[in-house]
């Protein structure tokens, strides 16, 4: 049950977009930004960054949210997605793709733990100056957001039925919350 009454029963961070709305869009907007904007990433690689962070996080929200938009968008889907989730060292990822998430995983921990041997090697596997900058930006948005989603105890749904329908809905509406009762297109009340 979550630390505060919210305005809706949405679970995880939607429902707090919807608490406050005037802080809540421009979350959203960086989301729609790091996660959709243009990049020479995927949004597969970028949703499976911020699932790992979150993962690392413990958050089970946003965890199961982006591992669930990660699969939908990544060549092997769920089992690409739980490869890396397990045991980054032996997942079968580009090298490119593991040395940003080594990066992530360096954010998470401290700002500071983003050494030049971590950029290095990331550079050395291809990343460029704005891959490295949007992996520490989403790194770094998915801690705060992890925090924000546990640190007020919102409700994180046992059903992956659940992620996988808002990965659909991610996937093809975006991040921008519509107004309160309102539909993405697609979805059914």
């Amino acid at each position: 049950m979550p630390h505060i009454e919210l305005k809706s029963a949405e679970p995880g961070i939607r429902g707090l977009l919807r608490y406050r709305p005037e802080t809540g869009r421009p979350l959203s907007e960086l989301a729609e930004v790091l996660l959709r904007g243009p990049s020479t990433l995927t949004g597969g690689e970028r949703e499976l960054i911020a699932a790992y962070v979150s993962a690392l996080n413990d958050c089970a929200y946003c965890s199961s949210a982006h591992s669930a938009c990660a699969a939908a968008q990544l060549p092997g889907g769920m089992s690409a997605v739980d490869e890396v989730l397990a045991d980054l060292d032996s997942a079968q990822v580009p090298g490119k793709l593991k040395a940003l998430l080594n990066i992530a995983a360096a954010v998470r921990h401290s700002g500071h733990a983003v050494t030049a041997e971590l950029v290095d090697t990331a550079r050395e596997a291809g990343a460029t100056d704005q891959e490295l900058h949007d992996t520490v930006l989403i790194a770094a948005a998915f801690c705060m957001l992890n925090r924000y989603v546990d640190g007020l105890a919102t409700v994180a749904p046992d059903d992956p039925a659940v992620y996988a329908a808002g990965a659909e809905r991610l996937i093809s509406a975006g991040y921008l919350m519509p107004p309160a009762g309102t539909l993405n297109p697609g979805e059914r009340q």
